[in-house]
């Protein structure tokens, strides 16, 4: 699988998620640059962590509305996994290539700490080696993570099974206490309705290793290399 990996004006995570790719992994993966019109020989792409463009306007406002974007779209269109992570999943819902907004967090502050997840949905290209409602440790970093859509809406993504990732405490409890942001039903990530597009706060990449303090964000990109050799 060769992975195309966005980078916008204020990207900060790029390099993170090519090491975990490339070194860890060794799969073929390259930054792109946002300027870029075309990304048809790619099989994969992740939008990064960062802070596009100084979140000017709002966090992933200017960096969904670039050239690059069209093709992102494509590629979804097209059934091709797309992983967007923090500002990536801003990016996303900006785009319109997932559902929702990401606002302000509650507590009005930027949040840098490990949160656990529960993993909802395991029919997905980017959770397919995890098993449903296993406990994951995966740390945030953001001040826009907020998952916000009306009810009606979110109804429907339960429905749908559309989200992938909650908030919740070590035994898997998705409290109120435990949620860092405020975000509706404890949403840490969201798929599209055909599944292949992800969008979540939390950093996998920085969860990619032990020498980290957790491993358990390996088996996300795992799980979109193996859906890439299906």
């Amino acid at each position: 699988m060769t992975v195309a990996i966005i980078q916008f004006g204020g990207s900060n995570c790029d390099n993170d998620v090519l090491h975990v790719l490339q070194d860890v992994l060794g799969i073929d993966a390259e930054l792109v640059w946002y300027k870029e019109e075309k990304l048809d020989d790619y099989e994969a792409a992740v939008i990064p962590g960062g802070f596009s463009y100084g979140d000017y306007l709002r966090s992933g406002a200017i960096a969904s509305r670039t050239p690059i974007m069209d093709a992102v779209r494509k590629m979804a269109d097209n059934g091709k996994p797309v992983m967007g992570i923090c500002n990536g999943f801003q990016i996303l819902t900006e785009s319109g290539l997932l559902e929702g907004a990401l606002t302000t967090n509650s507590y009005p502050k930027f949040k840098c700490e490990w949160s656990y997840l529960r993993v909802e949905n395991t029919n997905t290209p980017f959770t397919s080696m995890y098993e449903k409602g296993q406990v994951i440790r995966i740390p945030i970093a953001h001040k826009d993570g907020k998952y916000y859509h009306d009810d009606p809406s979110l109804q429907q993504l339960e429905d749908n099974n559309q989200v992938v990732f909650r908030y919740v405490d070590e035994n898997g409890n998705p409290t109120e206490a435990v949620n860092p942001n405020g975000s509706r039903h404890n949403i840490a990530g969201i798929t599209n309705k055909t599944g292949n597009v992800l969008g979540m706060m939390p950093h996998p990449e920085r969860a990619s290793e032990t020498i980290m303090g957790a491993d358990d964000g390996l088996l996300m990109f795992k799980s979109m290399i193996e859906s890439g050799r299906k």
